[in-house]
């Protein structure tokens, strides 16, 4: 039979769609039932609606409209049920085209260019229709977020990519189907679904009003944008009065840590940098909270004595403060976190290994209690973004786990060693800020792990790289990781492998290196040091890259102006090896490289940090004429190395420093020290990424 008017909206539905707005479960039993000739009876009604009577007696109405969420179906299933997945199926298998009938094309441009898909976009849906589909109270609640105001990445359709979507701070929001808001798909938990689509919807409509969508995507990829959306505006930096306050008492502590020193601060002042980074969280300030917490940690960690303590930690951490003070003053979003949520409840989340590093530090024979830290990465497909989720433990008694027994640990209720290596569908997580995953207290229940399969090859774009020197160009002109929002995994991906080159080892680094091609042909370093921690990885990575890898997952840079991939989790055909929970023992024989020449420019920018970290561990006080001169004689062997280097600019600033501490002026000091750490840490991470080294 014939249904008119002719739903496009149910025919556009994909089964993933499906998947997602249900689950896979019930998509596959519908298709089951469709295939053994126990589907619905597809009717229609006048107002477009599609009505369906399965053979259980169960009747379904899908209004025009609504999305499945807003349809009936008289069985006893809460949400979206397997009658009306059926349903959607069996009125696509009715109208689906005869199997002679070539699919419509576009018609071509009249200047003879290859025809695009039809462009459309969610900003198209005023408040009225949001109110309809989404309710009053969604809406209200987005609008009262864009008075607050929020930034979000609006990704427009394109060949490549034919759905819109949206990067929100807390979640993605997808829109499937075109014209057709009920559809669209968010991973945040059900209460705030339609304030994120809402948002989305702003986002879009901010977007379309600074760019011309068609121009972006008729060139053949897909157009991203960042907006920001609403906000009232605030005093000359761009904060409120209280938010603004609240960073200055937090950067006050951080100028006493500096000028005291880490090796003479006391509880009080640790119990106030505790006070002041939850004073930043309620603020919104998100990032220089976590930087001030991280900061606390490492004056505890050595009050303690602990393993967590890294001389060069707090320097860094102190510099990321002052350098996102000043940031700040222009983009309070992107350099303080002011639009990111301290936690938002994920729905059903479907999220897919990418391995595991593990890390730790002190062991037998040391004072201090031995730590051991895992980090499970995963990408989560749904929103095109990678998570991570960590784990840390602190060992005092008997010798301390290797990464291949801690293996054996239980994580998301499954072992270490399975979770890294398996598809996770949960109903029990939640996404912080800088996208780290937690489990909801007291639940583990409702988590189903699978094994991996091939899910990495199914991944969308950029989760899965497949030409490495077009994602490095997509990073091209990023803010220096100092002031950039602190997003985790950030630059964890999967690349393709199209061949593979040799394997060496470099024994004067303990570091192995393997030479791989992308798809496209570009050469990719995967470069990994060894570590006693995990003293079986790079028998295992050596052995997993001779088998035949098709695909690699690890951190992705450009060092020296070549593409570097730090590697977690190695796929081939035999399976997926994690080489940090790998087993100890020889994979083999792998060849002994040379040992190659430092790079002078790095050693030197290293000595200046080195010298100004050794200064903030013993603080800036006490360091006048007169004092131990050793921390005044490093900077000035410090700025002449950089000099000799032609850095001669850094030399400056750290010879200033020296200059300061010289004349007893540990208040005078303190800027200059900003001034010098900035400057060496964002040069060092510029060489990196350039082809000087």
């Amino acid at each position: 039979m014939s249904v008119a008017p002719l739903r496009e909206d149910l025919l556009a539905l994909s089964t993933e769609t499906l998947a997602a707005l249900a689950n896979r479960g019930l998509v596959k039993r519908a298709v089951k039932e469709l295939d053994a000739g126990a589907g619905p009876e597809v009717g229609g009604e006048a107002d477009g609606a599609v009505t369906g009577r399965a053979p259980d007696g169960a009747e379904t109405r899908l209004p025009v409209g609504t999305g499945l969420d807003g349809s009936a179906c008289s069985c006893a299933a809460t949400g979206v049920c397997r009658h009306r997945i059926a349903l959607v199926l069996a009125y696509q298998r009715l109208h689906a085209a005869p199997q002679d009938q070539p699919p419509a094309v576009a018609d071509a441009p009249p200047d003879g260019r290859e025809p695009t898909q039809p462009v459309w976009s969610p900003g198209e849906f005023d408040d009225e229709r949001l109110e309809s589909v989404l309710g009053r109270s969604a809406v209200a609640a987005a609008r009262r977020a864009a008075e607050r105001g929020y930034a979000a990445t609006v990704h427009r359709a394109g060949p490549a990519e034919p759905v819109p979507w949206v990067e929100l701070p807390t979640c993605t929001v997808r829109f499937p189907v075109p014209h057709e808001l009920g559809y669209a798909l968010t991973d945040a938990a059900a209460p705030r679904r339609g304030e994120m689509i809402a948002l989305a919807v702003r986002a879009f409509r901010a977007a379309d009003a600074a760019d011309a969508p068609a121009e972006s995507v008729s060139a053949g990829t897909a157009a991203t944008v960042q907006v920001s959306v609403g906000g009232r505006p605030g005093p000359a930096q761009g904060l409120p009065a209280r938010s603004a306050d609240v960073l200055a008492e937090a950067l006050a502590l951080a100028d006493q840590v500096l000028i005291e020193g880490v090796a003479h601060t006391s509880p009080v002042l640790s119990a106030h940098l505790e006070r002041a980074s939850a004073a930043l969280t309620r603020a919104s300030l998100h990032w220089p909270a976590a930087a001030l917490g991280e900061l606390r940690g490492q004056v505890d960690a050595y009050a303690a004595r602990a393993a967590q303590y890294e001389p060069a930690e707090p320097a860094r951490l102190l510099a990321e403060l002052y350098a996102r003070r000043r940031a700040g003053r222009s983009d309070p979003a992107g350099a303080l976190g002011t639009q990111e949520p301290a936690e938002t409840q994920l729905r059903r989340a479907r999220l897919v290994a990418l391995g595991c590093r593990v890390t730790g530090r002190g062991g037998a024979g040391s004072a201090a209690p031995a730590l051991r830290s895992a980090a499970v990465y995963f990408a989560h497909p749904d929103a095109g973004i990678t998570l991570v989720l960590r784990r840390q433990w602190e060992l005092t008694d008997g010798q301390p786990p290797t990464g291949h027994e801690l293996g054996a640990r239980r994580l998301l209720g499954s072992p270490l060693n399975l979770l890294a290596a398996a598809n996770v569908v949960s109903e029990t997580l939640s996404r912080g800020p800088s996208r780290t995953v937690a489990i909801r207290r007291g639940r583990v229940a409702g988590t189903s792990i699978t094994p991996l399969g091939r899910a990495w090859a199914e991944l969308p774009q950029p989760l899965l790289v497949r030409d490495v020197r077009a994602q490095l160009r997509a990073w091209d002109g990023r803010p220096p990781r100092l002031v950039r929002p602190r997003v985790e995994a950030d630059a964890v991906r999967v690349v393709a492998v199209g061949e593979i080159g040799p394997v060496g080892y470099d024994p004067g680094r303990q570091r192995l290196e393997a030479l791989v091609r992308d798809e496209v042909g570009t050469e990719v370093v995967v470069r990994a040091d060894y570590d006693p921690v995990r003293p079986g990885s790079l028998d295992a990575l050596a052995e997993a890259l001779r088998s035949g890898a098709r695909f690699v997952s690890g951190m992705l840079r450009l060092e020296g102006g070549c593409p570097v991939l730090d590697p977690l989790a190695v796929l081939t055909e035999r399976g997926c090896t994690v080489p940090d929970l790998a087993p100890g023992g020889s994979a083999g024989e792998v060849s002994w490289g040379t040992a190659r020449a430092g790079d002078p420019i790095a050693s030197a920018l290293d000595a200046a940090l080195a010298a100004l970290a050794e200064l903030a561990h013993l603080g800036l006080r006490g360091q006048g004429h007169g004092r131990d001169r050793a921390p005044r004689e490093a900077l000035t062997a410090a700025a002449a190395g950089l000099r000799r280097t032609g850095l001669r600019d850094a030399a400056s600033r750290t010879e200033a420093v020296a200059t300061a501490l010289a004349a007893d002026s540990a208040e005078a000091a303190a800027p200059l020290w900003a001034d010098a750490a900035i400057q060496l840490l964002v040069a060092l991470e510029l060489h990196e990424q350039s082809g000087a080294g």
